[in-house]
């Protein structure tokens, strides 16, 4: 008598032992891959109908199959459903309640396709719409800044280089430099999902199908811009995981600099700033203290968003065409990495609306530390003078200033003539910070009429009135 149904597998067919209990744990998904039920259900209801059309099976048996999914989403959303592991993923835990549920018709839902291209799309929706949420996110954290900068439009401040006081910037333009920073994150994200976007069902396990099925009207269904060319290739990528996983590295990256940046203008030794008691915490031995404990878990989290992606890049690094089974340690690296930078961006948006920023300690940093030299150097250049000698120049007057402990706006003007007679009177206009900032009027600059103009090209992108 043929024993080979003793595997107890939907797949088992050809196999004449059931599986060890540690391949079953070791090889089963469900625990992660659950996430995907509705993807898996949504794609499934949009084959069904598509098998329908093309004959493939009844209408009947097509509204059976659908009306069977939907009951089986809606078990699962009242966390009625059971997961088996033994049934190892998401795909088959929701094909055998099916069959169980509509009987053998249910066996009909896998007709031309593969789990492969069936976790491919499954994926490929999802991230689709995480993708979508992470670029809202990341616009509350833009609108966060923008409200910060708004209110704190002409507040000067030391801008530094080399975490030195370099030149003298409005607090607004450093805001803003953010608002930049992730609008290039936003559009990262607008490509990356351009190319998440592209249906993969249809390619079987890995050569396509010989049954006549109508790949462009189930892309059209489930919102796909197209269908994927090559069946090889498609049953093996995951190039879309691994680009979306950059993207999110970035996020978090850019996320970790300014939380290094609230970490510093939170201590004593900047004093910029005050983040509200309620997103600080304390310590356990010391009364007085007040950590930063946010900013320094984002950061802190960088190393796991940024470790998710090098592990998938060396998990597809030697795999040869088509499918290998080392793809199914795709999800859980970008599931945390998703779960990461969402939670990140949350966290850090409410955090900008708790921020206050003490104008005073801002101000006051600004005086001191030659700040205003290159503005000296561009005074003497815009006088006919080779911009090297200038340079020359105003460091001979800094050196000075440096001997006598004081700072370049204390010479006299006399002083000043010592080293070029093309200095003027003028000059103790340019010296000052309000004189400094000002003059920095090139597009992209911290002028006050360029940060102006900036500050209302962001409130009209993000809708903001101000």
């Amino acid at each position: 008598m043929d024993n080979r149904q003793q595997s107890g597998k939907m797949w088992g067919g050809r196999f004449a032992e059931t599986t060890a209990p540690s391949v079953e744990a070791f090889t089963a998904s469900i625990h992660y891959d659950a996430r995907l039920y509705r993807h898996d259900i949504m794609g499934s209801k949009a084959h069904a109908r598509m098998l329908a059309r093309q004959g493939l099976i009844t209408a009947e048996e097509s509204e059976a199959i659908i009306l069977g999914l939907t009951e089986i989403n809606t078990a699962i959303d009242r966390g009625e459903f059971i997961f088996k592991p033994e049934l190892e993923d998401i795909h088959m835990n929701i094909e055998k309640a099916l069959t169980d549920k509509i009987g053998p018709t249910g066996a009909k839902l896998h007709t031309a396709r593969s789990r492969n291209d069936q976790v491919n799309l499954d994926f490929r929706l999802y991230l689709r719409d995480e993708v979508d949420t992470l670029d809202q996110l990341l616009r509350e954290v833009q609108k966060a800044f923008v409200r910060q900068a708004r209110v704190h439009l002409g507040v000067i401040m030391p801008g530094y280089t080399h975490l030195q006081r370099a030149q003298p910037v409005l607090l607004s333009h450093h805001l803003l430099a953010y608002v930049e920073m992730f609008q290039r994150d936003r559009d990262r994200l607008c490509g990356c999902r351009a190319r998440i976007n592209i249906m993969p069902l249809g390619t079987a396990a890995m050569a396509g199908t010989g049954l006549p099925i109508d790949r462009e009207s189930v892309a059209e269904e489930l919102g796909f811009t197209a269908v994927t060319a090559n069946s090889m290739d498609t049953s093996g990528d995951r190039d879309y995981a691994l680009e979306l996983l950059f993207c999110l590295s970035l996020i978090q990256v850019h996320l970790s600099r300014l939380a290094e940046e609230l970490v510093l203008w939170s201590s004593r030794e900047f004093d910029f700033i005050r983040m509200a008691d309620q997103y600080c915490t304390g310590s356990s031995i010391m009364p007085q203290k007040k950590n930063p404990d946010i900013p320094e878990l984002i950061r802190g989290k960088t190393g796991r968003v940024t470790g998710a992606l090098m592990g998938l890049l060396m998990t597809v690094k030697g795999l040869p065409l088509t499918y290998n089974r080392d793809l199914q340690e795709d999800k859980e690296p970008v599931f945390d990495a998703v779960d990461t930078v969402k939670a990140s961006l949350a966290i850090t948006a409410e955090l900008l609306d708790h921020t206050t920023f003490k104008i005073d300690r801002l101000q006051a940093a600004t005086m001191g530390g030659f700040m205003t030299a290159t503005d000296l150097a561009d005074y003497l250049v815009r006088r006919n003078m080779p911009f090297r000698q200038a340079h020359g120049v105003v460091g001979r007057i800094v050196a000075l200033c440096q001997e006598r402990e004081c700072e370049l706006i204390d010479l006299s003007l006399e002083e000043m003539r010592g080293f070029s007679e093309l200095i003027e009177s003028d000059i103790f206009d340019i010296l000052s910070t309000e004189g400094s900032v000002h003059s920095r009027n090139s597009v992209g600059g911290t002028a006050g009429v360029r940060v102006e103009e900036a500050l209302k090209r962001a409130e009209q992108s993000l809708g903001i009135t101000s």
